[in-house]
C-alpha cells in the first residue's frame, strides 16, 4: 500500500485526460486494504440542493458531482457532528453521512458553512489495491 491515507487530496495527471477524471482533484476519505473511497471536490453539479424535489424547501446550497459511483443518491460530507447526529468519523476529520433534516436545518439556519457541509451527487471507489496502481502508474499525484 502507497502512503495515501485518508484526509490527502489526489490530483488527476494527463494520463487521465479524456475520461471523466480529466483535471480532478478528490477527498480521499477512506484507504484501506480492502477499498479506498473518495470525492471529486473540484465539479461543481449544476444544480443546486433547492433545486432538487425532495429538498425545495430548502436555501440555495451547492451540489458537487462526486463521482461516477451511485449517482442516484446524495453523500454528506460535514465537520459539524454537533449539529448533525448519525455521521461516520473518517480519519480525514470530515464525517460521512448523518440525520439530513439535521443537514437540511444547519443550511437553513445558516448555523454550518460550505466549507463544513459538502453534498456530493455520487462519489469515487476502488477495489483493494486499485487506487494504489493507479498511483504507480502515475495516474494519480498527491
Amino acid at each position: 500500500m502507497s502512503d495515501l491515507k485518508a484526509g490527502i487530496y489526489i490530483k488527476s495527471t494527463d494520463a487521465l485526460n479524456g475520461s471523466y477524471f480529466e483535471h480532478t482533484t478528490i477527498l480521499i476519505v477512506k484507504h484501506n486494504e480492502e477499498e479506498s473511497l473518495g470525492f471529486v471536490t473540484n465539479k461543481p453539479f449544476g444544480k443546486s440542493l433547492h433545486d432538487l424535489i425532495e429538498f425545495n424547501h430548502s436555501k440555495p446550497f451547492p451540489l458537487m458531482d462526486g463521482g461516477p459511483v451511485d449517482r442516484e443518491h446524495l453523500f454528506v460530507l460535514h465537520k459539524r457532528p454537533d449539529l448533525i447526529e448519525g455521521g461516520e468519523k473518517m480519519n480525514s476529520g470530515f464525517y460521512l453521512g448523518g440525520n439530513m433534516e439535521q443537514v437540511i436545518e444547519a443550511i437553513n439556519t445558516e448555523s454550518a458553512t460550505q466549507e463544513e457541509i459538502q453534498i456530493f451527487i455520487g462519489y469515487c471507489g476502488w477495489d483493494a489495491g486499485e487506487l494504489d496502481a493507479e498511483l504507480k502508474e502515475g495516474s494519480w499525484i498527491f
